[in-house]
């Protein structure tokens, strides 16, 4: 099998890397609107500031750098732009190429690890590479995607799904890796499959969850195929390694906020269909209990209909019906493509070696390639470059706001947010996702400002974020998402710093001085109280007026970096310094070699410091978190574990190629 898996695997990486081509040779692709340009962003970040910064200062008014995103599609990027002396925009380009072309492999690989078949192998990757079965059930996706081209790259493309496919690519490898782990000892594998379900993982939850529903129904399949109960140790195994190679980023702290946020980009589960799919998979389990115990032979079938059962659950029970399980399921259509592909593969095999089944077989392939020839005779169509890319809205714009308010905290809105900071480091506070956000008062804050009707109190939200400016796209914009309900409300209530004369206006907003830091009376802020909602405009006028105080002194501000900043202020008595940025229990603030307390400011959310009255030089420092220390910690030692599992399946392997060399004749 080796020899012909790696002369498969070339003809697939051949076949694949010419149909995506053009993936591999661009820089911008010509869909600014695509949120990829929030992973550029991201990625130009994080290689802008290795080797690893904590925080990130320049979204959500401040957040942990290791909420925003899971790790790998923001490192993977920025260490091959290194490496490279090329954009962060190709960078990012070629490491989702990649791992499609990989994906193919791996897709080649779980099949031939599961059926012993080649013909079965180059099927279903043909089909994966080549079809979407979601096309034919429904219309909705099928009209989404010009000229055919298959979901997972379309989705890749066209909507900028770069993490999840990245993800997708590596589930296959990670499933067939897991297979050959549980039906026998293999330290080897058992290790790869933990590293495998690690980087699937590492790159997007969406991936992640499409791996929590397959890891256990393959564990359910081999454990009834073969009745071991060792193959639940190994399964264990496989789950403990993967986490610990997680574990420097995947933190408690870090699934809390990720559980919290999910109110913003996706609505909960349907209790009733949630009710209905586990009633159906007690059906499928009693089933296959029945009919397919202790049977190796239905091992991969019963894997292969659960995986179909729990994707078409998901994604046609909202289709049709509304129902949700979890997130969002129309992203797991690319998920709903492969388990239709792995059972129409199976089907086949079966229908092959029936009398005539063979013409069956051919006809039935015959028929659901034939809709791809559309995309092949395209296949470089998904792919339009861009333009000059002086000449694009979101460079031009970030471009102005660099070189004429640096430092400053500014609003934008549409793909400019998510464009905000792929050239420079443009601080906003909102970001370019709802993910990772600690404080939850910028969604609130932001909703008033774009939605409400009243230009004062969006001035006085824009005011208690600390921004200095506000980029408004009105109707003729050249920003396709204009977020503004009513985009004139602040035209001649704030000055105009620029009027592209294409629809965007930039707006100061008016601040006693513009930087992050204020000297606050310390009663007086306390007894504002926590808003009552976005619509609290009695609390608002309050806290602004604590805040932007004509008479207080003012304060310096300065970053090195995104995990330091240093304060230069003078405090009188009853007066403490507010810093306009996220609060975090991580952070540390020093002065004449001593510490001070840092507590939370409740109304925004911010950070307080209590001092005694004088000049200050205040250093602030973000240290690593003692969860995160541990997750390193756990890291190592993982990697241990992993390399022993590598090197004692290598021995075992050296001492049985010994033996069968002392055994031959010659």
């Amino acid at each position: 099998m080796k020899r012909t898996f790696l002369a498969d695997s070339l003809l697939i990486f051949v076949f694949t890397t010419v149909l995506i081509w053009p993936l591999f040779r661009l820089k911008y692709l010509d869909n600014w609107p695509s949120i990829e340009s929030t992973f550029i962003s991201d990625a130009r970040m994080v290689g802008e500031h290795l080797p690893h910064p904590g925080w990130q200062p320049l979204w959500y008014c401040g957040t942990r750098y290791d909420y925003i995103y899971p790790p790998a599609l923001r490192y993977g990027p920025a260490l091959i732009a290194k490496a490279w002396s090329m954009t962060t925009a190709r960078a990012y380009h070629l490491y989702t190429a990649f791992l499609y072309v990989f994906g193919m492999i791996a897709m080649y690989l779980m099949i031939r690890v599961g059926t012993a078949s080649r013909a079965a192998a180059w099927l279903g990757t043909a089909g994966l590479a080549l079809v979407s079965p979601s096309f034919a059930l429904i219309a909705q996706v099928r009209h989404d995607s010009g000229y055919l081209v298959p979901q997972r790259l379309h989705v890749l493309e066209a909507w900028g799904e770069g993490p999840h496919i990245s993800a997708l690519c590596i589930l296959p490898a990670a499933i067939a890796a897991s297979y050959l782990a549980f039906r026998k000892w293999r330290p080897g594998m058992l290790a790869a499959a933990a590293v495998l379900c690690a980087l699937v993982v590492t790159n997007n939850f969406y991936g992640a969850s499409s791996l929590a529903f397959f890891f256990p129904i393959l564990v359910w399949a081999v454990w009834n195929g073969e009745r071991d109960r060792r193959i639940f140790q190994r399964a264990a195994g496989i789950a403990v390694l993967a986490w610990g190679l997680c574990a420097f980023w995947l933190t408690p702290s870090y699934l809390k906020y990720t559980v919290i946020n999910l109110q913003w980009v996706s609505q909960p589960g349907t209790p009733g269909w949630i009710a209905t799919t586990v009633a159906a998979f007690a059906v499928f389990g009693l089933v296959t209990f029945k009919i397919a115990g202790r049977r190796a032979e239905y091992e991969w079938p019963v894997f292969v209909a659960g995986a179909a059962l729990i994707m078409c659950l998901d994604v046609l029970g909202f289709y049709y019906r509304g129902y949700r399980l979890v997130g969002e399921p129309p992203r797991l259509v690319p998920e709903l493509d492969l388990a239709l592909i792995l059972v129409a593969v199976e089907i086949g095999r079966r229908v092959w070696r029936l009398p005539k089944g063979r013409f069956a077989v051919v006809l039935l392939a015959a028929t659901a390639f034939y809709p791809s020839i559309r995309y092949v005779r395209q296949a470089w169509s998904p792919f339009p470059k861009s333009g000059p890319l002086e000449n694009q809205y979101p460079y031009q714009m970030s471009k102005w706001v660099s070189e004429h308010l640096p430092g400053q905290r500014v609003l934008p809105t549409g793909e400019l947010r998510f464009w905000f900071d792929a050239w420079s480091d443009n601080a906003q506070p909102d970001g370019g996702s709802l993910q990772g956000m600690e404080n939850q008062i910028i969604p609130v804050a932001t909703w008033q400002i774009l939605a409400g009707d009243k230009p004062g109190l969006a001035i006085q939200w824009l005011q208690a974020l600390g921004t200095d400016a506000a980029i408004v796209a009105a109707p003729g914009s050249l920003e396709p998402y204009r977020d503004y309900t009513y985009p004139n409300k602040f035209a001649g209530v704030l000055p105009v710093l620029l009027d592209n004369q294409h629809g965007t206006v930039v707006y100061r907003v008016p601040r006693i001085y513009p930087n992050i830091g204020r000297i606050v009376d310390r009663n007086a802020l306390g007894s504002v109280g926590k808003f009552r909602g976005g619509d609290d405009g009695e609390r608002m006028s309050k806290y602004v007026a604590v805040i932007e105080d004509p008479a207080q002194p003012s304060t310096a501000v300065a970053w090195h970096g995104f995990d330091e900043v240093n304060i230069q202020a003078k405090t009188t008595t009853g007066h403490s310094i507010l810093l306009q940025e996220t609060y975090d229990t991580s952070w540390h603030a020093f002065e004449g070699g001593k510490e001070l307390p840092v507590r939370l400011e409740p109304a925004m959310g911010f950070m307080l410091l209590d001092v005694t009255p004088g000049d200050h030089s205040i250093q602030m420092r973000f240290e690593t978190p003692t969860e995160n220390r541990v997750g390193q910690l756990l890291l190592g030692l993982s990697l241990l574990v992993a390399v022993a599992l590598f090197t004692r399946a290598a021995q075992a392997s050296g001492v049985s190629r010994r033996a069968e060399s002392e055994s031959s004749p010659g």
